[in-house]
């Protein structure tokens, strides 16, 4: 097994004037979860298709375990499984059915397609429910029936398409824990997602796209000291006074300023290479003479501060600062967006 999951150099896909991926580079390493955010429309979908070999790219190459997504698509199958964003399986038959049913169309007989239903069932905690249809699931239960399905035969490379969109805490919960534990015994995930903390809880390596294109990629940590050495978070006793404190902070750290939520919370980035006043770049201890700065000035203006903390970027600050965009607050797919899905399906 070659040592990288995923090679792909100069990724492109077009949709009449779109391009939907333009010129994407990832190497995935093999027996890691591999996360890639990024805002709608952003066209992670469109990659994952490509590299389960149900997109034909229209430039660029790519390569799973060594195998051409064109040229091998048939060895490249023989190592994938895709779950997407909405259930595949039939929603008419029970959780077992479903199951035993996609065994025997993979390959098994009756008897261990039986087996290996009750083996997943019992994993991943649907035993209670393995007689009941899938339309009475909840939304947990229908994304882990679904999981249970990409691996009825363990692949050597999961793709999860955001598989935990809409799903309560618990629910999420439990779908990373099928995650970890589906590396656990070897697999490599790929996996899409809008919710930073499901990549900091489990990606190893994360890749950010905006508009087709890979516009960061490293480690967690190296996601968030490329964007500063660390955030200042304020609280004021005066929601009134949230305007005139952004623009002080703005001035005094020479860095963008958040306005959180709560409406008398604000957040600024400080350490930034090239911001941050003059001790802008400089690490930890520079940071804390720019919030220290920051605070003085505050009071100075008779702005009340009633909690200041310096700590290092969240995620969600490293992909406002990188896409412009707040991932707690993108918009909905456009009806824009949702054609070229139908046209991408078409397509495949």
């Amino acid at each position: 097994m070659s040592s990288m999951a995923i090679e792909t150099a100069g990724l492109v896909k077009t949709f009449g004037d779109n391009r939907a991926v333009d010129g994407i580079d990832l190497t995935v390493p093999a027996g890691t979860v591999y996360g890639v955010l990024g805002p709608n429309g952003a066209g992670k979908t469109t990659a994952v298709k490509m590299l389960a070999t149900l997109l034909r790219p229209d430039g660029g190459e790519a390569h799973v375990f060594g195998h051409d997504v064109v040229r091998e698509a048939d060895a490249v199958r023989s190592r994938v499984s895709l779950t997407g964003q909405y259930a595949s399986v039939d929603e008419d038959l029970t959780g077992l059915e479903n199951l035993i049913l996609l065994g025997r169309l993979t390959g098994h007989s009756k008897q261990a397609a039986r087996g290996r239903a009750g083996q997943l069932l019992e994993a991943f905690g649907l035993t209670e429910a393995a007689a009941r249809q899938v339309k009475n699931y909840s939304g947990g239960m229908r994304r882990r029936i679904d999981i249970a399905a990409s691996i009825l035969n363990t692949p050597d490379l999961l793709f999860l398409d955001e598989p935990t969109t809409g799903l309560d805490p618990r629910s999420r919960n439990q779908v990373w824990d099928i995650v970890r534990a589906v590396v656990g015994h070897g697999t490599t995930v790929l996996l899409t997602t809008q919710y930073l903390d499901e990549a900091d809880q489990l990606a190893a390596r994360i890749a950010v796209i905006d508009r087709g294109k890979v516009i960061a990629e490293g480690t967690k940590g190296e996601l968030k000291a490329s964007v500063g050495a660390g955030s200042v978070h304020v609280r004021l006793r005066e929601a009134a006074q949230r305007e005139e404190a952004a623009r002080l902070l703005g001035a005094v750290l020479d860095a963008q300023v958040q306005l959180e939520p709560d409406p008398v919370a604000l957040t600024a980035r400080v350490g930034a290479d090239g911001a941050g006043g003059a001790d802008g770049g400089q690490g930890d201890g520079g940071a804390a003479a720019q919030a220290s700065r920051a605070l003085a000035e505050l009071a100075r203006a008779g702005i009340t501060v009633d909690n200041f903390a310096l700590g290092q970027p969240s995620l969600d600050e490293v992909f406002l600062a990188l896409t412009g965009t707040d991932a707690a607050h993108q918009p909905p797919k456009t009806d824009a967006t949702d054609a070229t899905d139908l046209k991408e399906e078409a397509t495949a």
